[in-house]
């Protein structure tokens, strides 16, 4: 399953994505960059009150680069957002929801893909082809968020090269735009807003939902977390208790060795 494999990938970064600056006064418009621990500590207290700027690895400091800086707020908020579609698709696919119809010409059903058990073995339950498709699909999209041309093209920078952490370019900005040395293919979605709709916040709207991604991502991080782990037995307070559908793989090894052995015969 893609929401739990992807899972795996969850880093801590105690960040936000919205610069000092615009918590100091409303009337700035919300700035993405941070580069040093003032700023840091201040956007911790806006996402948190009670708990502020909480460390325990000291991985900022006086010291601390900009460069680090950026690289962990882009990885908290990727992985927040990643623990937050794990979390959804956990709950859909242990619910038994899936889509109608055949996977696949050879007759695999996505219900025969669902009936297969825990979110956990209906991954395992899928064709290989199908597994190899959302893992190169990811490394594509992986490809597109961390290539400094397709941010170029779309008037940003990388996130260590004082670009926006969390910024994922949309695919008009490079794809079939007509400019030279672009891919000639159509390809007009923004998947961070396709609907358009964050373009027509306000300033203080954007604040707001800005800190409230950081904090959702978060807490999606530690409820996936806790559904892998209640599905594997072990006593999550509130989840051990839900009687969900147990799962005998390993999380961490996403292609089992009858996959790995289909993959080289």
């Amino acid at each position: 399953m893609l929401s739990t494999s992807a899972v795996a990938l969850t880093a801590y970064a105690p960040t936000s994505m919205i610069a000092q600056s615009s918590l100091v006064t409303r009337s700035v418009p919300a700035k993405m960059e941070i580069t040093d621990k003032a700023g840091m500590e201040s956007l911790a207290v806006k996402l948190n009150p009670s708990l502020g700027f909480w460390d325990p690895l000291s991985i900022v400091d006086s010291d601390v680069s900009p460069e680090t800086i950026g690289w962990f707020r882009h990885a908290e908020i990727k992985h927040g957002r990643v623990a937050m579609a794990a979390f959804v698709g956990y709950c859909v696919q242990a619910n038994g929801i899936h889509f109608p119809g055949l996977l696949d010409k050879g007759g695999v059903s996505y219900a025969d893909i669902s009936a297969a058990g825990s979110p956990g073995d209906q991954w395992d339950a899928l064709p290989l082809a199908g597994k190899l498709q959302i893992i190169g699909a990811i490394g594509i999209l992986e490809f597109i968020g961390e290539n400094s041309e397709f941010l170029e093209a779309n008037g940003q920078k990388h996130y260590v090269r004082g670009g926006k952490p969390g910024y994922y370019p949309p695919f008009n900005g490079y794809i079939n735009n007509g400019a030279p040395n672009t891919i000639p293919h159509p390809a007009p979605l923004n998947l961070f807003d396709p609907a358009g709709l964050t373009a027509k916040l306000s300033p203080e709207r954007k604040e707001k939902a800005l800190l409230a991604e950081i904090n959702n991502g978060r807490l999606a991080m530690i409820g996936i977390m806790g559904l892998l782990s209640a599905s594997k037995g072990l006593i999550v307070p509130g989840l051990d208790s839900l009687g969900l559908a147990q799962y005998g793989g390993e999380y961490m090894a996403p292609l089992t060795s009858a996959t790995t052995a289909a993959l080289y015969s």
